[in-house]
């Protein structure tokens, strides 16, 4: 199966001009495509600089699929927590994901003293999108299920 590269992000950091501090950004990810399941690799904790640079990325991911029913399979290393307003962007591209064939997402928590409360962002942020997920701890079974979910899935269509 072969994997094709679409993103990979690291941003300098960026100037807040309404009180002049240095923001930079918080954590850092990788994008890839695997037939018919996107595969993101994120590390560290989200602020609103990466959620909204992973956000447009995203979209360009999210329209190589052509409507056509997809999963996501997410694999946060390290205690990547989101902040308030983290969490409400990955809301609205959870939303776009799906208008866009999204049909299930598979997490998968790795290295985190953080877990539960990770666990409980993306519980929140995936049922209020009425999505299917699970959260995993490792990634072949995450992918297994996920895979085997959208072919199912699909099939039904």
């Amino acid at each position: 199966m072969a994997s094709i590269h679409i993103f990979a992000i690291d941003i300098d950091p960026i100037k807040n001009k309404e009180d002049d501090v240095n923001l930079a950004a918080h954590g850092d990810y990788n994008i890839e495509r695997e037939n018919n399941i996107l595969v993101v690799d994120a590390r560290g904790p989200f602020n609103e600089i990466t959620a909204k640079a992973y956000v447009k990325d995203m979209q360009v991911a999210c329209e190589q699929y052509q409507g056509k029913p997809w999963g996501l399979l997410i694999t946060f290393y390290g205690n990547s927590i989101f902040t308030p307003e983290a969490e409400k962007i990955l809301v609205d591209v959870t939303r776009y994901r799906m208008q866009h064939g999204m049909i299930a997402n598979a997490s998968v928590i790795v290295d985190s003293n953080t877990a539960d409360i990770q666990q409980m962002q993306l519980k929140r942020v995936y049922q209020s999108c009425n999505l299917t997920f699970h959260v995993f701890t490792d990634i072949f079974n995450a992918k297994q299920w996920l895979v085997e979910f959208v072919k199912e899935q699909s099939q039904a269509m």
